[in-house]
């Protein structure tokens, strides 16, 4: 096999492999992507050379076609390796619509009391939409897929039992009980997802710490409902200030009386939308084509 023809391989096998196995973090590193350029255009000038030697047409087509093809693939990955965003995650609330630059708009279900995970769907312009739900969606340039994750949908009432709107000023919306938990912090050697959230009709300000089912479980001592996740309530006044004794642990979604407000947290799994840039598929499709069909006819 000539060396011109193994180099054209490397090239569509270092891009297909982004679209197979994406959101690998070599990608998008320089020497990557140099190097898929170098093989394309040592490919590009070792088939001029053999297109000069060759004398049937057939043979000159299917060199024609393997350099263009490998040119093709190569500047497929090389774009979305050097110019495509770094991958991200984004992270709606309910009934929430997020703009995606270059990909659509992300409608965010509204939340459902179930253990399913909802789908999120992608709005394209026009009037195009695709569902993502529990598999991985190629959008051409973009593989998306649906991560469930941890939120925590929170009620507050007075200690009559009476509800309590609950507003989040620094949320994506601002009067969604769901808090989305995007914040860490550190406690007892834990590094712990958190949220916040006011009740104005009380004047108070409420943090809320989330422990899955096993740091809940060693917290508790298998205590009150193990195998559940667990949130930690402390309640502030409307300066941010703690209240004396306004600590307490809902677990398993049991209400609490803490800081004058009977607070409740049940804890369920909701989608979060993982971005990955990718080699443009029909651009790589096309090329990879070319490659194996020019090869076949050189061999056969």
């Amino acid at each position: 096999m000539s060396a011109f023809v193994v180099t054209s391989l490397l090239v569509v096998a270092g891009v297909v492999v982004g679209i197979v196995i994406p959101g690998r973090a070599v990608y998008h590193a320089g020497w990557y992507n140099v190097a898929l350029l170098a093989l394309a255009i040592y490919t590009v000038a070792a088939a001029r050379r053999r297109f000069r030697a060759a004398r049937a047409a057939r043979a000159r087509a299917a060199i024609v076609a393997l350099a263009f093809g490998t040119a093709t693939v190569a500047v497929a990955g090389a774009a979305s390796g050097l110019l495509g965003p770094d991958d991200q995650t984004v992270v709606g609330a309910p009934g929430q619509r997020v703009k995606v630059e270059g990909l659509g708009t992300l409608a965010f279900p509204f939340f459902g009391q179930s253990s399913v995970v909802p789908d999120v769907v992608l709005e394209r312009p026009p009037s195009s939409a695709l569902t993502i739900g529990g598999s991985a969606r190629d959008t051409g340039s973009f593989i998306l897929r649906s991560v469930p994750r941890d939120v925590a949908y929170v009620e507050a009432r007075d200690p009559r039992g009476g509800r309590l709107t609950v507003t989040q000023p620094t949320g994506g919306v601002f009067l969604s009980p769901v808090l989305l938990m995007q914040h860490r912090q550190s406690l007892a050697g834990l590094d712990l997802p958190f949220d916040s959230f006011n009740v104005p009709a009380a004047r108070r300000v409420v943090k809320a710490v989330l422990f899955t089912p096993a740091q809940a479980a060693m917290l508790l001592h298998g205590r009150d409902r193990p195998g559940e996740a667990a949130v930690l309530f402390a309640v502030d006044d409307e300066n941010e200030r703690l209240l004396p004794h306004a600590i307490a642990l809902s677990a398993g979604g049991q209400p609490v009386r803490v800081g004058g407000l009977v607070l409740r947290a049940t804890v369920q799994s909701y989608p979060a939308i993982e971005v990955v840039s990718t080699p443009n598929l029909i651009a790589t499709a096309l090329g990879a084509l070319l490659v194996i069909g020019a090869i076949a006819a050189l061999t056969l």
